[in-house]
């Protein structure tokens, strides 16, 4: 298993938001946010997730005129890694981190990466502490999973 501190942004829009007036970004408080329909994001594979509250909820969510929402949460996730030692210590790891939705189907609901893989990952320059362990790279992809309830 792993654990990464992440800042985990999502965005997507909402026609019923859009507005005219002199601004063209709302930033909404936490207060104001908590009123307004966020994706119910979970990790499939996640041991244990905490939300940053220190001073306050480390959360942002701002709308743009277009309805567009950009909504981003510190987190610190830990999450299973299968590794397979039989070439230790010369072998590599894959540690993913997948996510998805709780309980919308991909026909209410669907993720996808707004940029490449260096872009969509960043990685903090003295973000990888791993001792023992060099951080090759990120790699990002689409998987579906159905579950028993849909």
């Amino acid at each position: 298993e792993y654990t990464i501190d992440v800042f985990f942004r999502q965005r997507w829009k909402d026609e019923r938001l859009k507005f005219k007036g002199p601004m063209n970004i709302l930033r909404l408080n936490n207060l104001m946010a908590s009123k307004i329909w966020t994706p119910d994001t979970f990790f499939h594979n996640g041991k244990k997730s905490v939300a940053h509250n220190m001073t306050m909820p480390n959360k942002l969510l701002r709308i743009q005129d277009d309805g567009t929402l950009l909504y981003t949460m510190r987190l610190t996730v830990q999450a299973e890694c299968p590794m397979h030692l039989e070439d230790f210590p010369m072998d590599a790891h894959s540690c993913p981190l997948k996510f998805g939705s709780y309980a919308y189907t991909t026909s209410e609901v669907t993720y996808i990466w707004t940029y490449n893989a260096s872009d969509s990952v960043q990685v903090a320059p003295d973000g990888s502490r791993l001792n023992q362990y060099d951080l090759l790279g990120q790699t990002i992809g689409k998987e579906t999973v159905k579950s028993s309830t849909g």
